[in-house]
């Protein structure tokens, strides 16, 4: 059995670890959290204190980190490369970069493996991205997100003075859609590619023109976007907007020679972002366990990642059931 760590438990680290409960080849033996132990209730796993890290040196094949990217990784993921190999789900597609760099300068001095960015976007789609356009070289890739839930973008809408509660939703605009996988000449931008859709419990007595205002000339989530605001009840919101749904597509559209024309369409829809993250997580998991029992360290990417590594299955089994 692969043993396996969840460095803090919030959705990503549930998601983790009823995606563990679910491998044959790998258990969960402890989560680890910044909060009071006897404050988090798992599903069965063991709590401990991020200070007892090193007690489980002897105890803990992969870490899985399931911080947040703008304040928790950057720091979590260093720490914990001290004790164990590490794999996290780091998505601010812009750094990562700079991150990989960080990781892989703390992989390589302590002489473990880190593998970043996995889940979905980055992630996944990150590999079928690499697959269209090594396969299909003269063409374009475009990326759609949603129908979902944006947890970044919500929070945004949260802060806002009078909102008691908020659910944003990313939505491809279907006419885009339709022109990418047909080749057509399209506008892409912002505001031709998706569409947001906030749903917004507002306090008694707060200024709701003023809350629309706010959210749809807010620069870097909205500004960009044509925005619809829906003010509910907090009974609607609960009953309609608890989820957290997402997914998307990547479309890769290729010539091979002139005028005959490929394309490559991959797409997912999730029912819990989290969860399915903390799946993909947990399969890496599986993959870094590998690749650090070769002797890889530093940091890794799921593009150094061979398929047949994120498998429980052995490679005889591939060979016959999905080859």
């Amino acid at each position: 059995m692969i043993r396996v760590a969840i460095n803090g438990y919030g959705n990503l680290g549930r998601g983790a670890e009823l995606a563990l409960a679910a491998a044959e080849d790998m258990e969960c033996v402890v989560v680890f959290t910044r909060r009071d132990p006897e404050s988090v209730k798992t599903l069965g796993a063991p709590v401990a204190h991020i200070d007892q890290m090193a007690d489980w040196v002897d105890r803990v094949d992969v870490c899985l980190n399931c911080g947040g990217s703008a304040t928790d990784l950057g720091t979590q993921v260093p720490q914990t490369l001290q004790y164990f190999n590490s794999v996290d789900s780091f998505d601010t597609h812009a750094k990562i970069p700079e991150y990989f760099a960080q990781v892989d300068a703390a992989g390589r001095a302590a002489g473990k493996l880190g593998i970043i960015s996995s889940g979905w976007d980055p992630g996944i789609f990150s590999m079928i991205r690499a697959l269209g356009q090594a396969v299909l070289p003269s063409g374009m890739t475009t990326t759609f997100w949603g129908p979902g839930v944006s947890q970044g973008h919500s929070d945004a809408v949260r802060r806002i003075t009078g909102v008691v509660a908020a659910k944003q939703y990313t939505v491809p605009i279907a006419e885009t859609v339709s022109a990418v996988k047909a080749g057509r000449e399209v506008e892409l931008t912002a505001r031709t590619m998706h569409e947001r859709k906030v749903f917004v419990v507002a306090a008694d007595g707060a200024d709701r023109e003023a809350i629309e205002k706010e959210i749809v000339e807010m620069p870097n989530y909205f500004a960009d976007y044509n925005t619809t605001v829906t003010f509910v009840d907090a009974d609607t919101f609960q009953r309609e907007h608890a989820g957290m749904p997402h997914g998307g597509q990547v479309i890769r559209r290729g010539e091979t020679d002139a005028g005959v024309a490929h394309t490559i369409n991959f797409g997912l829809e999730l029912d819990a972002n989290p969860e399915f993250t903390g799946a993909m997580v947990v399969a890496t998991g599986r993959a870094c366990y590998r690749m650090a029992s070769r002797g890889r360290t530093g940091a890794a990417t799921v593009f150094d990642i061979a398929i047949g590594d994120l498998c429980a299955e052995s490679g005889a089994e591939l060979r016959q059931h999905l080859l």
